[in-house]
């Protein structure tokens, strides 16, 4: 079984790995294969969401306030083997999420398909071997395709640079589309850069650079009146309160470095692999050191036990495994790009970390239960006090949690 000393040694080469695939809002495409869905084979480019472009009139800001996609050197290859046969075009879709329906068609209320077959080619509602789509309801000169046919006997095909200027706020898909199955090997280079009127950041991402920057300040504000109290009475601090200094301090840390973490990716659309990995750091050793002191607490840590005697080592092993798991989901949901984790590859990381706050949570209150009862028998009304509101308390935002939780799902 693997030790928790080499768990320690692996995390880093982990987070190492996942730098590599840093790209943010400039979505690259490094040789990625094209895979059958039906009779189309598709490569997804990408699924953003992007505000509107601001009005701009007098034409002053020139692309600042542009809300764009850009294809850049956007490249197919074949394999030498193909490029004997002649080709149908390979296509670029790109549509808001609301005309999802406006791609693909059905002859005769059959099966759905994304490429053109004989029998709809017959009826005159699409070219045989192509796309289908139709306009949008709300917008005719939407969804937007386009694409490009290989030239002779050429194995490369290049897509022209363009921009596609997005004048509706929405969810934007893009997926790179062909219809033939004699390029079954087909592979697309280059790269995508997805930009909002304020910048970089993609829609979903965009509020909280200023959430980040506001939180900031709040976390000055409570550090300069803590500090303040912790020099003022620094005779009498508890251990269990150097703790809460350093949460204090790693929060203050961790929320100054998302937001220029966030400032950064908004500037140049690449997310700035170093400040992200020590926001991320900061941010899962905070957490972790918050649990372990709300168990102390609860386990009546300096009320009515000096020391957790053999209980440490339980405490720290949990603690380690939860700052394992954060760390590893956070650095695979904030490295990379914005679209590339699928919802099963979320859930396998998600769920221990979930499992984790629960057994946390079952302990921390099964602790509190036996405090309770302790100061109870001890009559140590004043703490028991102290102790009902405490617990109340994370009753309360437990509940609020889960609440929380359930209405994002």
């Amino acid at each position: 079984m693997l030790k928790l000393r080499d768990s320690f040694f692996f995390l880093p080469i982990l987070c190492f790995c996942f730098v590599f695939i840093v790209d943010g809002s400039v979505h690259e495409y490094n040789g990625e294969k094209f895979v059958g869905k039906g009779n189309a084979f598709v490569v997804h480019g990408g699924s953003e969401g992007i505000y509107s472009s601001f009005a701009d009139p007098y034409n002053v800001t020139a692309t600042i306030g542009d809300s764009y996609i850009r294809f850049e050197k956007v490249t197919f290859r074949r394999p030498k083997e193909a490029a004997n046969f002649s080709s149908k075009a390979i296509q670029a879709v790109v549509f808001e999420v609301e005309d999802r329906d406006s791609i693909g068609g059905s002859a005769y209320g059959g099966q759905r398909a994304v490429c053109c077959t004989a029998d709809l080619a017959k009826l005159g509602v699409c070219l045989e071997g192509e796309v289908i789509y139709r306009p949008s309801t709300e917008n005719p000169n939407w969804p937007k395709v386009f694409g490009i046919s290989f030239n002779g006997d050429d194995e490369v095909a290049t897509l022209r640079s363009r921009s596609i200027k997005i004048t509706k706020t929405g969810m934007y898909n893009l997926y790179f589309i062909h219809c033939d199955v004699n390029l079954k090997d087909l592979t697309v280079e280059g790269k995508t850069i997805w930009k909002n009127p304020n910048g970089y950041l993609p829609g979903r991402m965009a509020p909280l650079m200023n959430f980040y920057g506001f939180m900031s300040l709040a976390f000055v504000i409570l550090g300069i009146f803590w500090f303040s109290q912790y020099a003022r009475f620094w005779r009498e601090i508890f251990p269990l309160q150097n703790c809460i200094t350093l949460v204090i301090t790693l929060g203050m840390l961790e929320m100054a470095l998302w937001y220029f973490d966030y400032a950064e990716f908004n500037e140049s659309g690449i997310r700035p692999v170093g400040i992200t990995m020590w926001a991320i750091s900061f941010g899962t050793i905070k957490r972790t050191v918050s649990w372990i002191i709300i168990l102390m607490v609860s386990m009546g840590y300096g009320v009515v036990r000096p020391t957790l005697g053999g209980l440490t080592s339980k405490v720290i092993m949990l603690g380690a495994t939860f700052f394992l798991a954060s760390e590893v989901l956070e650095v695979v949901e904030n490295v990379g790009a914005v679209s590339d984790l699928s919802g099963k590859a979320r859930l396998f990381l998600v769920l221990p970390v979930a499992i984790l706050d629960a057994f946390f949570i079952l302990w921390i209150f099964t602790s509190l239960s036996a405090t309770l009862n302790k100061l109870q028998a001890r009559r140590m009304t004043v703490k028991l006090d102290i102790y009902r509101k405490f617990t109340n308390a994370l009753a309360v935002a437990v509940i609020v949690s889960v609440g929380w939780i359930c209405y994002e799902v």
